[in-house]
């Protein structure tokens, strides 16, 4: 949806609007914050209805704010605390609505800068809701050292973005949560199969998601993994590929 420029293109709002008058339902779903643009995205998107944030840990619903949430347990986040501190990490704490980062370091600021925020450094006990996923943000290349040093009782899931290319983003959530899991309950809710749900992604952590849904479509910048799962693939982000895979959801069965 958001490619070098940092925001959906009108190219690809004109196809969501075209999408939404066809009947067919929209929703986000990423390993975001429901806060600043993204959130803003998923209320144009469907002002009424439930988007996937957090990696899948959060259901929120855009009309009336009700979360269905799944909490990270107290041992996963004390063991994710100490590798930051070993290791030198950026690690960022996350309730639905709210991001808390103590760090000071120059990734956590551009990523604030990513989402649309301001960075200001504050730790976990700032939170007014229970916290849901962490997420280091660290150099790309130490993305498989962090993938391997997650507790066993979380899993994490690595992300990329076009508009930060040198650095990855490793969400951790409870085990057995994640982008797929959340569609498949975002489906239940809706009455709607799986096998009847497009899922657009380009990034590791959309593969399980891709392949769990009846058309997993990778965009023409993906990760090769979900190049390699997609049943079909569009243009670059930049080339509106989004757009082309919403008029493709008007097509398929």
């Amino acid at each position: 949806m958001i490619g070098s420029s940092g925001e959906p293109t009108p190219g690809v709002w004109d196809a969501a609007e075209a999408a939404v008058a066809r009947g067919q339902h929209l929703a986000i779903c990423t390993a975001r914050v429901a806060v600043g643009p993204t959130w803003e995205y998923a209320k144009r998107l469907d002002p009424d209805g439930v988007h996937i944030f957090h990696s899948g840990a959060a259901l929120i619903h855009s009309g009336t704010n009700e979360v269905d949430g799944e909490v990270l347990s107290e041992a996963s986040i004390t063991a994710c605390e100490r590798l930051a501190d070993e290791r030198g990490w950026v690690l960022e704490y996350y309730s639905a609505f709210e991001i808390a980062c103590p760090s000071s370091d120059e990734l956590a600021d551009a990523h604030a800068g990513l989402l649309g925020i301001a960075h200001v450094a504050r730790g976990r006990d700032s939170l007014t809701g229970p916290v849901l996923r962490l997420q280091f943000v660290v150099p790309i290349e130490d993305t498989e050292t962090v993938l391997d040093a997650v507790p066993a009782a979380a899993q994490g899931t690595a992300a990329t973005s076009p508009a930060m290319p040198e650095a990855a983003f490793v969400s951790v959530t409870t085990a057995g949560v994640s982008k797929a899991s959340a569609i498949a309950k975002l489906a239940a809710r809706l009455d709607v199969g799986t096998d009847s749900v497009m899922m657009v992604g380009d990034g590791q952590n959309d593969v399980a998601a891709m392949q769990a849904v009846g058309w997993g479509v990778a965009m023409g910048n993906a990760d090769p993994a979900a190049l390699a799962v997609a049943r079909t693939r569009v243009g670059h982000v930049d080339d509106d590929g989004l757009a082309e895979a919403l008029g493709l959801s008007a097509e398929v069965d």
